[in-house]
């Protein structure tokens, strides 16, 4: 089993920045893929970044060039640093971990983290 632990979320403004940590714990969590996710309300869950364990990484279009994904050299932390963020970036985020890159199921998943971006 593999836990996960996010943190980071909050009220900021559009055009502000804000990074999202997420916590792995538990077995192996350092072999495995990780992943962001975010779901606004009334919309379906959607992929954000991942980062493999020898750092590949790869984004969705929407935050391309806004958002980095980084890991810790423990392997066991995430970060999600959001640039330049939007209202449309409103959501609940949730960090994952699955097998392989890039990942066809992840596994395991944290509870999430809500940013909210004014306007």
């Amino acid at each position: 089993q593999v836990q996960l632990v996010e943190s980071g979320g909050g009220l900021v403004q559009a055009g502000d920045s804000l990074s999202l940590s997420c916590a792995a714990s538990g077995r192996a969590s350092s072999y495995y893929t990780m992943g962001w996710f975010r779901q606004a309300p009334g919309k379906e869950r959607e992929f954000v970044a991942a980062i493999s364990t020898r750092g590949f990484t790869h984004y969705a279009d929407s935050v391309k060039g806004r958002f980095t994904i980084t890991r810790d050299s423990a392997k066991t932390v995430v970060f999600l640093q959001m640039s330049s963020l939007k209202p449309e970036d409103t959501a609940d985020y949730s960090c994952a971990a699955g097998d392989g890159y890039p990942v066809t199921d992840y596994e395991y998943w944290g509870q999430g983290t809500q940013v909210t971006v004014s306007s």
